[in-house]
């Protein structure tokens, strides 16, 4: 057997091709492995073609500096990290979008704009867990679509955007039947920020380049009760951003007609006021955090806000948010391996003051994150 790699930069397409007769190992029935049988495969025998993005330190550091500051100057990030153009930035960075591993785009902060978010836990019929999943990813007030427990369920988090619905209208349509055995709606209550969006761990940038990165970065606008009018001219603005969060002020201008000063005046002051704030649609799995998984978490009523803050300090966990529900903590994590998932929910989660209980749901695959879908086959 022979396998033969094309490359190409930073996008690698593997096709395993039978050039000959190849043999293959296998255990016959009744015999002892000592004594295995060998079998042919046939030349006519057609393989898949598997591709598959590979990226290199310098990929890793553009990538953790975005995390950190989305938006942030080619131009700037070229003299942070002291060495790659601003061009080679700009070429890498296309590649790496092109190949789905990462975008930047622009979010609401529902609760900044009097509205809700809910997160959702479908049960589904065994063997249609893939098909609620693509179908629920295609609607825009729905992100992070992920099938989770075995495969047994469909996790996504559900944006209203009619401020006088208690409950977005698509909550309201999904219904039990043959398909959705069971709902579990959680409203987010509270979120608990986290400096950086989707953490990156190892990091492959240097002390001094994390503070430069974050000298022009906010942090998520708490709400106490106040709420901001989004006004309608706003809105083919967001959308732009959102669908591509590192879109020029020119650019923008041309989209939403409006001169460009007043749209980075109006970008800034949706950023000021918490409004909108901008993430990374990431594959953290090329990064080599292969097992994620999802907190239901229950503490006691007087240790939520206690507990929401230090889990919002660990660097596996990106996301954090008090909900209601049967719990009233969720948290979404990320680690290199099942081993170190296991030791982080032992030794360091599971040691803080006022849990009472934990359930932790595998991410069996992950069908769309904040704005972005991927593909069955990733």
């Amino acid at each position: 057997m022979k396998v033969a790699a094309q490359a190409t930069p930073k996008v690698h397409h593997c096709l395993l091709e039978v050039v000959c007769i190849a043999t293959i190992l296998v255990a016959n029935q009744g015999m002892s492995d000592r004594n295995p049988r060998y079998y042919t495969i046939p030349p006519s025998t057609r393989f898949m073609e598997i591709s598959f993005p590979t990226i290199d330190d310098l990929d890793r550091r553009i990538i953790q500096s975005l995390a950190i500051d989305p938006r942030i100057p080619f131009r700037q990030l070229s003299v942070i990290l002291d060495g790659p153009s601003e061009q080679t930035i700009a070429r890498r960075y296309r590649r790496l979008v092109d190949a789905s591993v990462l975008k930047v785009v622009a979010q609401l902060n529902s609760q900044r704009i009097g509205r809700s978010d809910w997160f959702v836990r479908i049960r589904c019929a065994p063997g249609h867990s893939s098909q609620i999943a693509n179908q629920l990813a295609q609607h825009g007030d729905i992100s992070w679509v992920r099938i989770i427990s075995g495969g047994s369920e469909v996790y996504t988090i559900i944006r209203s955007h009619d401020r006088d619905r208690q409950t977005p209208l698509l909550l309201e349509q999904l219904t039990i039947g043959r398909e959705i055995i069971g709902i579990d709606p959680y409203c987010l209550l509270h979120l608990f920020a986290c400096d950086v969006a989707y953490p990156v761990v190892p990091s492959s940038l240097l002390p001094n380049e994390i503070v430069q990165l974050s000298a022009n970065t906010q942090r998520i606008v708490r709400t106490h009760g106040s709420t901001i009018d989004l006004h309608q001219a706003d809105l083919p603005l967001i959308g732009a951003l959102n669908a591509d969060g590192r879109a020029s002020y020119r650019n923008l201008a041309l989209r939403t007609h409006w001169h460009e000063s007043t749209v980075r005046r109006r970008v800034e002051e949706l950023i000021a006021s918490g409004v909108i704030a901008f993430e990374v649609d990431l594959d953290t799995a090329l990064l080599g955090q292969q097992s994620q998984a999802l907190l239901w978490i229950t503490t006691t009523p007087g240790s939520l806000p206690q507990v929401g803050e230090a889990l919002a300090q660990f660097p596996e966990i990106p996301f954090t948010a008090a909900t209601t529900g049967a719990s009233n903590l969720v948290a979404a994590l990320a680690c290199a391996s099942d081993r170190e998932l296991y030791q982080l929910l032992t030794y360091q989660v599971g040691q803080l003051d006022g849990i009472n209980n934990i359930e932790t749901t595998p991410v069996l695959r992950t069908v769309k994150l904040h704005a972005t879908m991927w593909s069955v086959d990733r």
